[in-house]
């Protein structure tokens, strides 16, 4: 079966790689992990660059050395969204008599990924681009493009669900026409060399990963 494989890349992160010793994964080999009887066609990765954070100023280069790995895989294609960061005032939900009832946050946001990756979900359908739709996320915004695909195209959609401790929404899981789970062991087969190279030089995996 001619598979497309869509990845929402801060929910696979949150839900299955932080703090884990799995961060150094490719995405090709994952997906042949998973589906390893349907022909693999593309992979598609939504994400966005990151910002440095006091807490974590190495976060953004780390990203980078992923992100250049991942672009030594054929038939890989990374679509950006924007991440944004900034301060805002929260109101305390029980502020303490003679204090202030509000704090300043440091918040970030993610904005585009999920557009971009429904979109792409949707015009690939309409092309006839896959037999096969494979939505990797957690995420329940996906179940309205996901419906469609299944309903409106007649194309069968998988929903991996990278989250080891949540089932998926129930409207996220009714819109896929099967859901599967994404385990420790498949991202344990799914890891690159600690090395790799590309055209520029060698790509090393990043300390601490």
């Amino acid at each position: 079966m001619l598979t497309n494989v869509y990845i929402d890349g801060f929910n696979l992160y949150y839900r299955a790689l932080r703090d884990t010793p799995f961060r150094w994964l490719d995405l090709w080999r994952l997906a042949e992990t998973l589906f390893p009887q349907d022909t693999i066609n593309r992979v598609c990765y939504f994400t966005a660059l990151l910002d440095a954070r006091p807490d974590n100023p190495l976060q953004p280069r780390r990203q980078l050395v992923y992100l250049r790995a991942l672009t030594t895989l054929p038939g890989l294609e990374i679509h950006y969204g924007r991440f944004r960061s900034g301060v805002k005032r929260r109101p305390l939900a029980e502020p303490a008599p003679g204090l202030p009832g509000s704090m300043l946050f440091r918040d970030s946001e993610e904005k585009g990924s999920d557009v971009n990756l429904a979109t792409r979900l949707l015009v690939d359908g309409f092309n006839r681009e896959y037999e096969q739709a494979v939505v990797v996320s957690n995420d329940a915004d996906f179940a309205g493009a996901m419906g469609y695909v299944k309903d409106g195209l007649g194309l069968r959609v998988t929903l991996v669900n990278p989250d080891p401790h949540n089932s998926s929404p129930r409207d996220l899981s009714a819109a896929a026409t099967y859901v599967k789970r994404l385990w420790k062991s498949h991202l344990r087969r799914s890891q690159f060399p600690d090395a790799l190279s590309d055209d520029v030089g060698v790509i090393a995996k990043p300390a601490g990963w």
